[in-house]
C-alpha cells in the first residue's frame, strides 16, 4: 500500500484457514478483485462448469456463490472465473501441458456449461455481482496432445454465441496472453476476436508472449494489443510472473499510460 498498490487481484494460492478475516481487515484501504478459484479450500479443485458429473457441478456452484458473497462483503461486487473444460481436469495438471483423455462431446459440454452459467447468473443478480468470464487458452502442445480443442471459449464464434445466450450480468474477461496463443493455435485473427467481442468486454489480463505458450512475459509499449482495447474500463489486471517489485511499479505505469492514451 505504501509503494502506491491499493489494488490486487487474487486466485489461487495456499490455503489458510481464517482468510476471509484477513482480507475484510485490509480491504478498508486496498481493492481485492476475487478472480476463478479463491480462497483456497483445504481440499483444492478445479472450477469447471462444464463438468459432466452432477457432484462436480454442484461443489463448483456452491463455491462460486461463497465467492460472489465475499466478494460483496469486500465491497467490490465483481467475480471472474475460467470458461469450462471438455474433461475434468486435476488441480495439479493446471498451467501445464495436460494428457489426452476422452472428452465429452462438445455440445453437450456447451449445453452444460451454459446451464450453469445462466443459473449462476441468477444467484448472481440476487447479489448485485457481475460476473466476468475468462477465455481459456489452447497451447500447439495441448492441440497436438488431444487432436481437438478440449476447452470452452478459445475461439470466436463459440465464444460470441455463449455471450448471446446468457444475460446482462454475463460478461468477458479477455485474457490477452490467452488470446495470443489460441490465435497462432487456430489461426485466427486477434484483433477479429477483439472487435467483434467488443459489447462484451469488461476487463482484460495482461501479459505477452511467443504465441506459442502462456508464459506471462512483461507487457512493453509494443506490445501487440494496445490499439484494440477498449479504454474506459476498470478491470485492468498485470498477470506477469518472475519479475522484480520495482518492475512492477514500471509495468504499471506502462499499463496505466498506454490505456490513458
Amino acid at each position: 500500500m505504501e509503494n502506491g498498490i491499493t489494488e490486487i487481484e487474487i486466485s489461487g494460492g495456499l490455503f489458510a484457514p481464517n482468510l476471509d478475516y484477513f482480507l475484510k481487515e485490509y480491504g478498508t484501504n486496498i481493492t481485492f478483485q476475487l478472480h476463478n478459484y479463491f480462497p483456497l479450500k483445504r481440499e483444492p479443485f478445479v472450477l469447471n462448469l462444464a463438468s459432466c458429473k452432477p457432484e462436480t457441478a454442484e461443489t463448483v456452484m456452491a463455491y462460486m456463490v461463497k465467492a460472489m458473497e465475499l466478494s460483496v462483503d469486500l465491497d467490490n461486487p465483481v467475480y471472474s472465473f475460467h470458461a469450462g473444460f471438455l474433461f475434468d481436469p486435476l488441480f495439479e495438471e493446471l498451467g501445464r501441458p495436460m494428457q489426452s483423455r476422452s472428452l465429452i462431446p462438445r455440445p453437450i459440454g456447451l449445453d452444460l456449461f451454459l446451464e450453469r452459467v445462466n443459473a449462476i447468473a441468477g444467484m448472481a443478480a440476487q447479489l448485485g455481482v457481475e460476473l466476468l468470464i475468462e477465455n481459456n487458452v489452447v497451447s500447439v502442445a495441448n492441440l497436438r496432445s488431444f487432436q481437438t480443442n478440449p476447452f470452452l471459449m478459445v475461439e470466436l464464434e463459440e465464444t460470441r454465441y455463449i455471450m448471446e445466450n446468457t444475460p446482462k450480468n454475463i460478461n468477458l474477461l479477455i485474457d490477452l496472453g490467452h488470446l495470443n496463443v489460441n490465435a497462432r493455435t487456430f489461426g485466427f485473427e486477434r484483433m477479429r476476436f477483439l472487435t467483434e467481442l467488443n459489447p462484451w468486454i469488461k476487463g482484460y489480463h495482461f501479459s505477452d508472449n511467443d504465441g506459442l505458450s502462456d508464459t506471462n512475459e512483461v507487457v512493453t509499449e509494443n506490445s501487440w494489443f494496445w490499439q484494440y482495447l477498449k479504454k474506459n474500463l476498470s478491470y485492468l489486471s498485470l498477470e506477469v510472473y518472475d519479475i522484480s517489485f520495482q518492475e512492477l511499479l514500471r509495468q504499471k505505469d506502462i499499463l496505466l499510460t498506454k490505456m490513458s492514451d
